[in-house]
């Protein structure tokens, strides 16, 4: 699927969520909508623009647009925190959660927000569902340790409405392997809409055995030996109104 069909479906997901109705899912939905996508633009590059992650990153980034254009809800964690890991023996990979956004659920005759609803914490946003693998079940059959995952506390946007917080999560490991992170809101935080204040950016760095720590990029690769530490800290969600 191209990037360009990614954004088509990122519209239907968004537009579809605000239909107050159980409507069913096909292509009559978008018949109200004009949908633009300029050549040459990052949803439709011209070759030969890098092209990855459309289904778990682009995705995400059109949303959050689509929901803060339309005032309805700030932005969420962003990104799905892609996480693989490996060698010759073991490969595994796996979606991080973070904040969700803060938004509106009634407005009153003059726009103004009345009710509105706080973001989740720790939790998995639009596109990204997948559970992850139970910490018993992930230890057995790989050699690793979870050494914890916990709510990123404060890492959500203050507001009328505060964002969700993100998630911390650190993988020990305990023998070679090379590690993976496809990550995004790295730089720029999740914004947040009406005086709502963004969320966290997220972090991703490794802790070595010897005690040095090696900060990552938003999408990077490291090689891991027994006893080095992936951290991945998450996004918060952004919050809605002044606080």
């Amino acid at each position: 699927m191209t990037l360009e069909a990614w954004a088509v479906a990122a519209v239907l997901y968004v537009f579809r969520t605000l239909v107050d109705d159980d409507i069913p899912l096909n292509a009559g939905c978008l018949e109200p909508l004009r949908i633009i996508v300029p050549e040459g633009s990052m949803l439709r590059p011209r070759y030969p623009a890098a092209v990855v992650a459309g289904n778990v990153e682009t995705s995400q980034a059109i949303t959050d647009a689509l929901y803060g254009a339309l005032g309805v809800m700030a932005a969420s964690q962003g990104t799905m925190n892609n996480f693989t890991f490996g060698n010759a023996r073991h490969q595994y990979y796996e979606t991080i959660a973070g904040g969700s956004g803060a938004g509106v659920l009634r407005f009153g005759e003059r726009g103004e927000a009345l009710e509105g609803h706080d973001g989740a914490d720790v939790v998995q946003t639009h596109m990204t569902n997948s559970r992850l693998t139970d910490p018993e079940v992930l230890e057995w059959r790989f050699p690793v340790l979870v050494e914890s995952f916990e709510i990123r506390a404060g890492s959500g946007g203050a507001g009328r409405w505060r964002g969700g917080n993100g998630g911390r999560r650190r993988i020990r490991f305990l023998e070679p392997m090379t590690a993976s992170i496809v990550s995004n809101r790295r730089r720029i935080a999740p914004h947040g809409l009406a005086g709502g204040a963004a969320g966290a950016c997220g972090r991703n760095y490794v802790e070595r055995a010897n005690g040095e720590r090696v900060e990552l990029k938003p999408c990077d690769t490291v090689e891991m030996q027994p006893g080095d530490v992936f951290v991945i800290e998450t996004p918060g969600g952004g919050g809605y109104g002044a606080p």
